[in-house]
């Protein structure tokens, strides 16, 4: 039985939610950089794969919500006079990728774990903007976040149900189960951070 959002094996330390809302520009800042780093992750593999027709279909609507979701926190961010800065390290996503990512011969078995990397982070995603939206003070973001969980979680589908048009049904189960593990771990490894979206 699924504990968590999306079947995340780990939630979110308890602790986050309330260091991000005292947080709330570094995390707006960290979240404009996970967006676009979202739509550029679409585009690399619409690229990578230009020749699976159902990949470029479905990614390619996607690369414009995340986009224009990076154009709505640069909107939060102007309202409340914050500048963008510099992009800061992933700690999170650069660790999946270390410890996920397979060199393997296989086109497809490559395929499923690029996309199911990403279908991780956006279910980690998901399960953060839920915490948002149903704790932090600021009216205006609560629902700019519950928004934006939603649109997170059709994500997440989008990435698994691709993975499974590629390879068998069973396959694509059976790394999940170990990229969620790999996942719970690597939470509970990381330091409950008040200015990363992850």
């Amino acid at each position: 039985m699924s504990l968590t959002t999306l079947g995340l094996e780990l939630p979110t330390d308890p602790r986050w939610v309330n260091i991000a809302g005292m947080n709330i520009g570094d995390i707006l800042i960290d979240h404009a950089y996970c967006e676009q780093k979202a739509a550029s992750s679409c585009i690399s593999l619409i690229v990578s794969y230009s020749d699976k027709e159902e990949l470029v279909e479905v990614l390619t609507p996607v690369v414009a919500e995340e986009w224009g979701h990076f154009q709505r926190v640069l909107k939060e961010l102007r309202k409340r006079n914050i500048p963008l800065g510099r992009q800061r390290k992933d700690e999170y996503v650069n660790q999946l990728r270390s410890r996920l990512r397979r060199s393997t011969g296989d086109q497809n078995e490559q395929l499923m774990d690029n996309l199911l990397i990403n279908a991780l982070i956006e279910a980690r995603s998901c399960e953060r903007f839920k915490l948002l939206s149903e704790h932090i003070a600021d009216e205006s973001l609560r629902k700019f976040y519950r928004e934006l969980m939603i649109s997170e979680a059709g994500h997440y589908r989008n990435f698994i149900e691709l993975a499974e048009t590629y390879l068998p049904a069973d396959r694509v189960r059976e790394r999940w189960k170990e990229f969620l593990a790999v996942e719970a771990d690597i939470m509970a490894n990381m330091a409950v951070r008040g200015d990363r979206m992850h």
